[in-house]
């Protein structure tokens, strides 16, 4: 089974960054990706980083940026 998410889109607002109880880098940030079929709505699409990933994130994206991001899909918990 194939879990491969690849999007474009806007951040809807600055990037979370935290770090974990053990150093970790997590940043949270919300996508909003154009419809295809329907340019006046938007999917919005919640996203992690870690790490050093988290961190450059944090560093150099804000609000409206545009990025592309490559990842899995994960939803709710097991």
């Amino acid at each position: 089974m194939i879990n491969l998410f690849v999007g474009i889109g806007r951040t809807t607002k600055d990037i979370d960054l935290r770090y974990s109880q053990n150093g970790t880098a997590v940043a949270r940030f919300t996508l909003a990706i154009n419809d295809r079929f329907n340019k006046d709505e938007a999917n919005f699409i919640n996203c992690v980083a870690f790490k050093k990933t988290a961190e450059l994130i944090a560093q150099y994206v804000k609000k409206g940026h545009q990025i592309g991001v490559e990842g899995r899909v994960q939803t709710g918990s097991p």
